[in-house]
C-alpha cells in the first residue's frame, strides 16, 4: 500500500493518478471537506479522512503501509506563521514521521523543495544538492523557512536510523490540476498585464507535475534513492519569456514584451509585503519578493544527479505540458475561459 497525503494538490494527484495507472495500491490521506473528485476518476484510491495535524487520524491511514509519499505542506507565500505554516508544514510532517516510525514503513519519501535552499540568487550560479539550506531568507519567508525546518526533522529521524528516507525538491510546477500559478498567469497574459522581470531571458526552473511525479515514484522505489536528496528541478531548457510567450500563444493573446528590472520588482514587493503584514491582510498582495525570486532570478538548480542516479527525465514536453495545462484551466478555472 502506498499513502499519499497532500494528494488533492497538483503533485499529490499526478503521484496518485501514475501509481493507480502502474497497478499499485493507493490510499490518499483527505481532509472531510476535501473535493476528491479527481482521485475518484483515477478508479481504486482508497480515500483515508484525516489530517497530518491530527495525530490521531493517522494510525488508520497507515494500515499496511510500505511507502509513504509526504507531499502535503502550507502552500502559497502568504499567510500565518503560527497558525498555518507551523501546525501544517512542521508540526504535519513531525505527526507523519511518528506514525511512519510506528508503521514501519520500507520508504518514506518526503517532499521539499527546492525554496529550502532559501533565496540565492547570482548570474552563473549552479546549485546542486550540496547546496545549504535557508540561504538569504528574509523575515516574511514563511513557505521556505516551515520547508527547511520539516525536511531538518527528516533528516533527523535518518540520522538516527529511525526512518528510511529519501527527500526531494520539486521546482515551480505547472500542469493539469493547477489553480495557482498557471490561471494567474493567464489571466495577466490576455489581459495584457504580463510583464518580464528583467530582460526575460534568465532560465527557469520548471517542472511538469506529471513528471514530477515520475520522478517521486522513481526516488521512493530505487534502493539507490534511500538516504538521498534530489533536486527534481527542471525538464530542459526553458527561458521566462520562452514560457510565458508559450503561454500567450495557446490563448491567442499577444506576446509578453515589457519589462520590469528585477531590483525594482524585488523592492516594490518589500514594500507591498510590509503593508499587507502591517494591516494584516489575509490575501497576498499583487506581488512578493518569493514570487519576484521565483520568475526573475538568475541562479539554477541542478538537476543532474536525478538524471543520473534515478533516471529520471521529461516524458511530457514544455511544449505539451503548457497545452495541456492551459486547456485543463480553460476549462476548469473561473476567469481564464
Amino acid at each position: 500500500m502506498n499513502l499519499v497525503t497532500g494528494a488533492t494538490g497538483l503533485l499529490g494527484s499526478h503521484i496518485v493518478e501514475q501509481l493507480r495507472a502502474a497497478g499499485e495500491s493507493v490510499r490518499a490521506l483527505v481532509r472531510p471537506n476535501s473535493d476528491t473528485r479527481a482521485l475518484e476518476s483515477f478508479g481504486g484510491v482508497e480515500l483515508a479522512l484525516g489530517d497530518v495535524t491530527d495525530p490521531a487520524s493517522l494510525a488508520e491511514a497507515f494500515k499496511d503501509v510500505k511507502t509513504v509519499y509526504h507531499a502535503a505542506a502550507a502552500v502559497g507565500d502568504w499567510g500565518n506563521w503560527d497558525n498555518y505554516f507551523v501546525p501544517v508544514t512542521i508540526g504535519g510532517t513531525k505527526n507523519m514521521i511518528d506514525a511512519a516510525k510506528k508503521a514501519n514503513v520500507e520508504r518514506f519519501l518526503h517532499v521539499s523543495s527546492i525554496s529550502a535552499y532559501g533565496h540565492p540568487n547570482g548570474k552563473g550560479m549552479v546549485l546542486d544538492e550540496t547546496a545549504p539550506l535557508g540561504v538569504n531568507l528574509h523575515k516574511w519567508s514563511y513557505y521556505s523557512r516551515a520547508k527547511v525546518e520539516a525536511e531538518k526533522l527528516v533528516w533527523a529521524a535518518w540520522e538516527k536510523g529511525d526512518l528510511p528516507v529519501t527527500v526531494v525538491k520539486p521546482s515551480w510546477l505547472y500542469g493539469p490540476r493547477d489553480r495557482a500559478s498557471m490561471p494567474r498567469l493567464i489571466k495577466a497574459i490576455r489581459a495584457g498585464k504580463g510583464k518580464l522581470l528583467g530582460d526575460g531571458t534568465n532560465r527557469l526552473n520548471l517542472t511538469y507535475a506529471g513528471n514530477e511525479a515520475e520522478g517521486c515514484i522513481l526516488a521512493a522505489t530505487k534502493e539507490i534513492a534511500l538516504g538521498e536528496s534530489y533536486n527534481l528541478s527542471c525538464d530542459g531548457v526553458i527561458s521566462q519569456s520562452e514560457y510565458f510567450n508559450k503561454i500567450a500563444e495557446c490563448i491567442g493573446a499577444k506576446p509578453v514584451t515589457r519589462k520590469v528590472p528585477y531590483a525594482i520588482a524585488y523592492q516594490a514587493a518589500f514594500w507591498m509585503e510590509f503593508f499587507g503584514h502591517l494591516v494584516g491582510r489575509k490575501t497576498p498582495p499583487l506581488v512578493t519578493r518569493y514570487s519576484v525570486w521565483l520568475i526573475g532570478r538568475q541562479c539554477f538548480f541542478s538537476e543532474d544527479k536525478a538524471r543520473k542516479q534515478l533516471g529520471w527525465k521529461a516524458s511530457v514536453s514544455y511544449d505539451e505540458g503548457i497545452q495541456r495545462a492551459v486547456k485543463w484551466c480553460c476549462n476548469n478555472v473561473d476567469g481564464c475561459k
